[in-house]
């Protein structure tokens, strides 16, 4: 199939582009650059610079080929930021997924495959489930739910086939691509920075959570577990025109947890302060992927947290201003 991967110069949308380019797709991105690097877009697939609130950008690339698929990762993702420029995140998150998905629907494409989040869910101490209530804690998280309703109407009344994955913190590296956000916020790349002597001493935003330790606890999935997911996912539209699942090992791990792993990985002591809580951290988020295991056989390969932690710290290692 031909696969226009909006946001494919970011983390998860690059990665998500060289498994589709291994499986035999053909590719281009489509990516603004504003938080993506062009040095991330892999070999082989074609590059339009250009955004997604632009709808004649948007026009001229999807007149340019016919395509099969879109599959859309260009989205703001810091839930912090999000409660402090909630407008930021509606206009790019949810007026510009709209021009996407109506750009989609004018040029007939007919599969479209939705970067979603566990966001969405209202905090709950077991394995969240796809029926769970919807209860965001963020602004972005807000946006997600806003596009997933989206798709549900647009699937009814213009029988656009989509899939929504609402995935639990990807996590992780492969050799030529990492996570290099800017700012970075995401916990193992910054727990790696003090590692590498790029920052003194990792913050735990508080310790008072209602969990084992006190430290927000997390549903980790490598990459690569996720970029299959994705490809299995598009690949099954034809059967099931309409999916919803979640993305996660199904195993929690606290703030704490995840720093005491690094710290055995890269053989660093990693300090760590206490901070007061962040507006918009839900307590526990973790994932019950049995659905998505049970209707398209998928499984996380990399599901301990030494070995994602591990895979992250030789991109690192390598890459240690990331792209730049």
């Amino acid at each position: 199939m031909k696969i226009l991967v909006t946001g494919g110069a970011g983390y998860i949308g690059s990665v998500v582009a060289q498994q589709l380019l291994a499986t035999g797709h053909e590719v281009t991105v489509y990516d603004s650059l504003v938080k993506g690097y062009r040095a991330a877009v892999p070999q082989g697939a074609r590059f339009i610079q250009g955004d997604i609130l632009d709808r004649a950008a948007l026009d001229a690339a999807l007149e340019a080929e016919s395509y099969d698929a879109v599959m859309h990762f260009a989205a703001f993702i810091e839930a912090g930021e999000s409660m402090q420029k909630p407008g930021r995140f509606f206009r790019n998150n949810v007026m510009g997924s709209m021009t996407l998905i109506e750009a989609a629907v004018a040029h007939g494409v007919p599969r479209f495959v939705f970067s979603s989040s566990a966001g969405v869910y209202a905090s709950k101490d077991t394995p969240l489930t796809e029926d769970d209530p919807l209860g965001p804690a963020s602004v972005y998280g807000q946006t997600k739910q806003m596009i997933e309703e989206t798709l549900f109407w647009y699937r009814r009344i213009h029988g656009l086939r989509y899939v929504a994955l609402r995935y639990f913190n990807a996590a992780g590296a492969v050799e030529e691509r990492g996570e290099a956000h800017r700012p970075e916020t995401h916990l193992i790349p910054l727990v790696l920075q003090v590692a590498l002597g790029q920052r003194e001493r990792i913050a735990i935003y508080g310790d008072d959570y209602p969990t084992p330790d006190g430290s927000c606890i997390r549903d980790y999935i490598h990459i690569l577990d996720l970029a299959s997911a994705h490809v299995l996912a598009l690949e099954a539209l034809d059967e099931r025109p309409e999916m919803l699942y979640n993305l996660g090992n199904g195993t929690g791990y606290s703030v704490k947890e995840v720093i005491a792993a690094a710290r055995a990985v890269t053989g660093h002591p990693i300090p760590a302060t206490v901070a007061p809580r962040r507006p918009g951290d839900a307590a526990a988020l973790v994932a019950d992927a049995s659905r998505i295991r049970r209707d398209l056989g998928w499984s996380p390969q990399y599901p301990d947290l030494r070995d994602i932690v591990a895979s992250a710290w030789r991109w690192h290692q390598t890459h240690p201003r990331g792209y730049r």
